[in-house]
């Protein structure tokens, strides 16, 4: 089973244990950074839970996932029907002012990060914005029926400033609101513009 793969076989139970999480301080901080009425894509949309929120403030939000059953469920929740693919075959091309990536590049293999944060910078507009967050750690591989890549914040930073088009580098780190002992490593970047 890959990751896709438990997404969709757990596709209710996940968004039961995900949809009602606060994460309204770090959502503010994305929000206070984009003009009104910015577009903004929800990479690695879950449940739906950020995109609801980032519609009600009246951005235009395109939900990316690659479960089919997780973006079936997202799509009933905000009524917005999700783009089903995996993050790597997208191609976007400044497009949006913002993307939002909460728990959903960890997924990714370290092999694979460069690749898929040029892929953000090619999507985002100039001077446009990107948060995401990983699993701090340094473990890479399978675990809980699912593949995972946890970074250190300095490798998380190194990572960034290799890509090159970003900027405002900002990486802090914080407490899971559902696993005790869980650390995240955070981070908000501006693509050079």
């Amino acid at each position: 089973m890959d990751s896709v793969d438990y997404y969709n076989k757990y596709a209710n139970a996940y968004f039961d244990t995900t949809v009602a999480l606060d994460m309204s301080d770090v959502l503010e901080r994305f929000i206070d950074m984009l003009e009104p009425n910015a577009t903004v894509l929800d990479l690695g949309c879950g449940s739906g839970r950020d995109s609801k929120i980032l519609i009600e403030n009246n951005f235009e939000v395109t939900l990316l996932d690659a479960s089919s059953e997780l973006a079936e469920l997202a799509d009933i929740y905000t009524g917005v029907e999700p783009l089903v693919m995996d993050m790597r075959d997208m191609d976007f091309d400044s497009v949006f002012d913002g993307i939002w990536a909460c728990a959903s590049l960890l997924h990714l293999p370290k092999d694979d990060m460069k690749d898929m944060l040029r892929k953000i910078s090619d999507a985002l507009k100039e001077g446009g914005i990107c948060y995401l967050s990983v699993k701090k750690g340094d473990f890479e591989g399978f675990r809980q029926e699912r593949y995972y890549s946890d970074y250190e914040p300095l490798e998380l930073k190194m990572l960034l400033e290799d890509v090159g088009s970003f900027e405002d580098i900002e990486i802090w780190e914080n407490e899971d609101a559902r696993i005790e002992g869980q650390e995240w490593v955070n981070a908000l970047i501006k693509k050079k513009g």
